[in-house]
């Protein structure tokens, strides 16, 4: 499938955005999005191969891409970058696909603090900023698995549904100062975390990985596909403009119907 067509007008110009997990997947569809509505791109992650790839594709006649090599589990530095910005998509995140019992309480650790902590310190770097000028957006890249758990997902359900109430609570606190802030819930995207999935999923379930995607991530969604990174970024973009000005403080999902049964 080729990317959509930008649809939501636009314009960042004089904005600062900061992406985390910019090096690939949603993240980059995201930093080359806001880049192409005029926004200075704070990119960060700690694929530097990646954030030179992204550079160099971003739109140079609107927003600059600044990459910044960073592993968010550095909370002080994650606080510190995000000091100045007007938009702030917490995207980052990582998965591994074992049963509780299985599952290594040293990378449960590092997915919360990666998915649902430095999220709160971005935040929170954030807001002196937004507060100060009447205006923020704060995008939380959520997930299905924000509003429902899947078994295996332990960590990584945990982190999501943590964010769905960070957010929550973040709008609260900010509406007062001309601050929105969203999740935006996918089902699975076409990106190299849900490509990593299919051996973890294959293992799991006792099954062979051609058959994971059908069996087992788009079992219950009623549209038989992947969602793509672009048409993902489209919405975060909405949640930006200036029709999506008076939402705040809730999920947007784009699930295919998962939800719907």
């Amino acid at each position: 499938m080729t990317a959509p067509h930008t649809v939501t007008s636009l314009d960042l110009g004089g904005r600062t955005a900061l992406v985390t997990g910019a090096a690939s997947g949603i993240g980059r569809a995201c930093a080359l999005r806001l880049a192409a509505a005029g926004a200075k791109v704070r990119a960060v992650d700690r694929d530097a191969r990646g954030l030179d790839a992204l550079t160099r594709a971003a739109p140079t006649a609107a927003g600059a891409v600044e990459p910044h090599v960073l592993d968010l589990t550095d909370l002080d530095a994650a606080e510190d970058l995000a000091a100045g910005t007007d938009i702030l998509v917490n995207n980052a995140g990582l998965q591994l696909v074992r049963p509780i019992e299985d599952f290594p309480p040293d990378v449960f650790h590092t997915v919360l603090t990666v998915m649902l902590e430095a999220p709160f310190r971005l935040i929170r770097g954030a807001l002196p900023h937004m507060y100060a000028q009447g205006w923020g957006r704060i995008v939380n890249l959520s997930s299905v698995h924000g509003l429902r758990a899947s078994a295996y997902k332990s960590a990584y359900v945990a982190a999501k549904h943590g964010l769905e109430g960070l957010s929550k609570t973040a709008a609260l606190e900010g509406a007062p100062h001309g601050v929105t802030s969203n999740c935006v819930n996918p089902g699975y995207v076409r990106t190299p975390l849900v490509e990593a999935q299919l051996a973890d999923q294959a293992d799991a379930h006792g099954i062979p990985a051609e058959r994971v995607l059908t069996d087992v991530l788009l079992k219950d969604s009623a549209l038989k596909r992947l969602i793509e990174p672009e048409e993902v970024a489209e919405a975060v973009a909405y949640l930006c403009s200036p029709p999506a000005s008076f939402i705040t403080g809730t999920s947007l999902v784009l699930d295919g119907g998962w939800t719907a049964h």
